[in-house]
C-alpha cells in the first residue's frame, strides 16, 4: 500500500526540456517512476527523453491519461503551472521550485477552491524535496536508494532530514511506505494534518514519523488532530532547539515569530498529546525501532 503514489501513476513534468527538469526527470525515470510526457510551453510535438512534449498541461493529459505533475518551473511562472494542472484535472501535484512569492501561493490557495473538495488538486510543496514510495515511485530529488520499503511513513517540512531518517531506518532494517516532503515555505499545499489522515487511513502503515522545525503552528495543529484522531504510533523530530527568535533559519517558514512557533514550545505540545519525540538527528533509527519493536511485542 502507498500515499499519494504508486507504480501505477501517470506523471507529467511541467518544465520538462530545462536542465533541472530533464536531469529529475531522467532520474524518476530510471527508479521506475510511470512518466508519460512533459509539457514546455512552445516545444509541443517534439520528443524529449524519449517521451511525447505538449504546449499545455491539458494536451498532456488529453493524450496521455496523465493524473499527477511535478513542477521544475521557475518561480515567477511557478504559480501559474499549477493552477493550469488543477484546471487540467491533475488530481496530485508536487511542486519543487524554491522562491515562490507567498502572495503568488495565497492565490493559488483561494483558486483551488472553486473546485469541490472531492474534485480538487491535491499539492505537495512548493519547495518541498516531493514523495517517494520506496520500490515503487519517486516523484522529486529524493536520492532513492537510501529508501527501504516498508511500513513506516515519513512526512517532514525539512527534505535533508527526511533522507536522515530513511538512511538510519534503512541501516536497521526498517523500511518506509510512503515518505512526503511537505515542503519548508509559510504557505504550502498540504500540511501535516492533511498527510497524517492519509497514512492513518492507509493500511501499509504501522507508525509515523513526522518531522518540523521552528516557524508556524502546523505541528501544534497536527499534534491536536492526532491526539483525537491516530491509533497509530506518531513519532516526531522538532528541528531548532537552539534559534534565536525573529531570525529566519533556512526555510522561508522557519522564523519564530509567535508563541507556539519556538522548537521547544512544539516539543512540549506534541509531549502533552502523547507523541513520541526524537531527542537529536542522530536518534531517529532508534526512536523507530523501539516503536516498532513494541509494537510487535504488543500484537
Amino acid at each position: 500500500m502507498a500515499i499519494l503514489l504508486n507504480r501505477d501513476t501517470r506523471v507529467i513534468v511541467q518544465g520538462f526540456t530545462g536542465k533541472i527538469g530533464s536531469f529529475h526527470a531522467e532520474d524518476m525515470k530510471r527508479y521506475g517512476t510511470n512518466v508519460v510526457g512533459g509539457v514546455t510551453p512552445g516545444k509541443g510535438g517534439q520528443t524529449h527523453l524519449g517521451l511525447p512534449v505538449f504546449n499545455t498541461v491539458k494536451d498532456a493529459v488529453r493524450e496521455t491519461g496523465a493524473d499527477a505533475s511535478i513542477v521544475f518551473v521557475p518561480p515567477p511562472f511557478a504559480a501559474d503551472s499549477i493552477m493550469e494542472a488543477a484546471d487540467a484535472g491533475i488530481r496530485f501535484c508536487v511542486c519543487i521550485t524554491d522562491g515562490i512569492p507567498s502572495q503568488d501561493m495565497m492565490r493559488v490557495k483561494r483558486y483551488m477552491r472553486r473546485y469541490r473538495y472531492e474534485d480538487r488538486l491535491q499539492l505537495i510543496g512548493p519547495n518541498c524535496a516531493g514523495i517517494i514510495t520506496p520500490g515503487q515511485a519517486l516523484m522529486g530529488i529524493m536520492p532513492g536508494s537510501i529508501y527501504l520499503p516498508g511500513r513506516v511513513g515519513i512526512v517532514g517540512r525539512s527534505g535533508t532530514l527526511g533522507y536522515e531518517a530513511a538512511s538510519q531506518m534503512k541501516a536497521m532494517g526498517i523500511g518506509v511506505s510512503t515518505s512526503v516532503g511537505i515542503g519548508g515555505d509559510p504557505i504550502n499545499g498540504s500540511s501535516f494534518r492533511d498527510i497524517l489522515e492519509l497514512f492513518e487511513n492507509d493500511d501499509g502503515a504501522d507508525a509515523v514519523v513526522m518531522i518540523g522545525e521552528i516557524g508556524g503552528s502546523q505541528e501544534a495543529e497536527a499534534a491536536l488532530w492526532a491526539r483525537d484522531n491516530m491509533k497509530k504510533p506518531l513519532i516526531a523530530y522538532i528541528a531548532g532547539l537552539s534559534a534565536p527568535k525573529g531570525r529566519r533559519m533556512g526555510h522561508a517558514g522557519a522564523i519564530i515569530s509567535a508563541f507556539g512557533e519556538s522548537a521547544q514550545e512544539k516539543v512540549e505540545i506534541l509531549k502533552e498529546a502523547g507523541v513520541i519525540i526524537v531527542p537529536t538527528p542522530a536518534s531517529f533509527g532508534e526512536v523507530v525501532a523501539g516503536v516498532m519493536a513494541d509494537r510487535t511485542k504488543a500484537a
